[in-house]
């Protein structure tokens, strides 16, 4: 699973998913992109699982580039816990998407193939997507 090496700070406020993204909204590297329509915090396994959805339906061919890490620390406490005695322990770290945002690109394949892998990556995802071309 992906998650940061170190961060500054151990536990984060889980903030605001106000607003559309401010940047990272276009095909960067490759030919085709899936980008997000809807706000949410995409966690590492749905990264990893749309990660492997791709490469497996584009037969290892091309190139893909993911656009997103997941920087933010989610904390939860067991269950059964009474309320109060502190914040729980890091469970998941999450990448916040934002309307706009390209999550993952691919380049070196057809259009049908790439339509076809992310078409399916996009279920794999907590948010809404769609499939932009460069």
């Amino acid at each position: 699973m992906l998650q940061p090496k170190k961060s500054k700070y151990r536990k984060q406020f889980r903030g605001k998913r106000r607003g559309v993204a401010a940047r990272g909204t276009t095909v960067a590297f490759g030919d085709y992109g899936l980008q997000a329509t809807t706000a949410g915090w995409v966690n590492s396994r749905q990264i990893e699982a749309a990660r492997k959805k791709i490469t497996f339906m584009t037969k290892r061919n091309g190139k893909y580039w993911i656009r997103v890490f997941p920087h933010k620390p989610i904390t939860s406490k067991p269950v059964g816990v009474k309320m109060g005695s502190g914040k729980g322990a890091i469970d998941t770290h999450v990448a916040v998407v934002k309307p706009g945002m390209v999550m993952f690109e691919l380049a070196g394949v057809t259009e049908e193939v790439a339509n076809e892998a992310f078409r399916k990556a996009g279920h794999k995802l907590s948010v809404q997507t769609t499939i932009v071309k460069k």
